[in-house]
């Protein structure tokens, strides 16, 4: 196998204008490096506590830290780097966008790379749903988009009930927070946003009925049909029903194509407004552009965020023009207007198209989850092998021990022990799912076939480390 730890630019940078070099009043050491970030910042932090690196330098799906370790990261900014670190064409654009003077943002007034960044995402979207579609620029962060999405919905429908999943995933600020599943994140909450309801998850391998694949998805649908047309369900109509059509912190779990569709059938139906959330499955990684395509039906408004800024931050909701019924200034923002994250993302959107990274992220996933199942039967300790495109997941477990529902328990600790021997066999990779007992992959779209085998092989040592064989 070829050394897959090279930090070497994928392409020359010798016509790179040279940025000056801020040296840094005084040197840590790398324990220090840490040290100093565990002693300043706020017991909030979370990914240090598994992922303890301080990063160098950076290049393709390759991280090098400060003590002089190489990884391969399949976490990626968790999907917000689909390009990578530091592509070549990504920085070029950003040199250029500065050197021509172009400001830093422009709250919501526009420029030319803002009108360029517009068009290169309706080129991105499915033909018909960009006829007629518009764009709302929100605050950077994904959290704020969903923010926007559900005040659109509630102002289009004059009504006030939401309905999640059980699972999902929208965010950290009040009203994402509570269509959130985790309850972790609840427990020491008050005040979140009344009249949310949460529906069962087409999740097959713990499914809620008991019964899993399509049998489990149909009744899913039937138990939501149910309550819409069931006057003593104690359910208002609701404005919206937000979904990720694949769960991403909630374990990496993909919507059935016939549950999405069915989802559709239902909330036209209802005059319900459906609600798509690809923070994270979309641009991309799951092997289509957009993960909703497969299942060859539009939502009412789609979330973007992390991947469509190519790396910088930025967020946006897209729906269709009949629901653009705001007022002037009814969700605003200060940094709407992102100007290098309209350059990168143009560019990244770009990429992805020209070099056929949506065909790569279906082979290369395909290749990581056949490795995944090997290694299943040598690990009964993987319960599942899952995902789409470069979204997988494997959920660790206790073998042959189940729970009072009869779904296997559920094997934290060992998650944890597997995601730290893999780090320190030169991998990146996330924990999620129920009780953190997910192994999350979420590598950049550049990933290449051999770098996807250094993945399986450290993910096959890090087991054998773990169980001591």
């Amino acid at each position: 196998m070829q050394n897959v730890l090279n930090l070497a630019p994928e392409t020359s940078m010798t016509n790179y204008q040279e940025i000056p070099v801020v040296k840094q009043p005084y040197d840590l050491t790398p324990d220090e490096v840490l040290l100093s970030q565990e002693h300043y910042e706020s017991e909030v932090r979370s990914y240090p506590r598994r992922i303890p690196i301080a990063i160098k330098t950076t290049r393709g799906v390759i991280v090098e830290d400060t003590k002089g370790q190489t990884y391969v990261d399949c976490l990626a900014g968790a999907g917000a780097l689909p390009l990578g670190y530091n592509h070549s064409e990504i920085n070029q654009v950003m040199i250029t966008q500065l050197n021509e003077g172009v400001p830093y943002q422009t709250l919501d007034l526009t420029t030319p790379s803002k009108d360029a960044f517009i068009k290169a995402v309706m080129q991105f979207l499915p033909a018909n749903f960009a006829k007629t579609a518009r764009i709302q620029f929100c605050g950077p962060s994904g959290a704020d988009a969903v923010e926007a999405s559900i005040k659109l919905a509630k102002l289009y429908t004059k009504r006030n009930t939401m309905v999640s999943f059980h699972g999902a995933y929208h965010g950290m600020t009040n009203g994402a927070l509570s269509l959130t599943g985790s309850l972790s994140a609840k427990n020491r909450r008050t005040g979140l946003m009344s009249d949310v309801h949460f529906m069962p998850f087409p999740y097959s391998y713990r499914c809620s009925f008991g019964l899993g694949g399509a049998q489990g998805a149909a009744q899913s649908i039937r138990y939501i049909e149910s309550i819409l047309s069931d006057d003593e369900s104690g359910i208002t109509k609701p404005a919206a029903i937000i979904v990720e059509p694949i769960q991403g912190e909630g374990g990496v779990i993909p919507a059935p194509i016939e549950w999405l569709q069915a989802l559709r059938r239902l909330t036209t139906e209802h005059g319900i407004l459906l609600i798509f959330d690809e923070i994270q499955c979309g641009i991309g990684r799951s092997g289509d552009n957009f993960a909703f395509e497969s299942a060859g039906v539009e939502p009412d408004i789609l979330i973007l965020s992390k991947a469509v800024g190519g790396g910088m931050p930025m967020s946006l909701i897209l729906y269709h023009e009949k629901f653009d019924c705001w007022n002037p200034g009814e969700h605003t923002g200060t940094f709407r207007g992102n100007q290098l994250a309209m350059a990168s993302g143009a560019k990244t959107l770009e990429i992805i198209k020209r070099d056929n990274l949506t065909e790569n992220a279906t082979l290369r996933g395909e290749q990581l989850r056949s490795g995944f199942t090997q290694l299943q039967q040598q690990f009964p300790q993987i319960g599942d092998v899952r995902g789409r495109g470069l979204m997988n997941a494997i959920e660790i477990i206790k073998p042959e021990q189940f729970n009072k529902l009869g779904q296997p328990i559920a094997d934290p600790e060992l998650a944890a022990k597997i995601q730290r021997a893999a780090l320190e066999s030169g991998l990146i990779i996330e924990k999620g799912g129920r009780q953190g007992a997910v192994l999350r992959f979420l590598p950049p779209l550049i990933i290449s076939e051999t770098q996807i085998e250094f993945v399986l092989a450290t993910v096959a040592k890090a087991f054998s480390i773990v169980m001591d064989i």
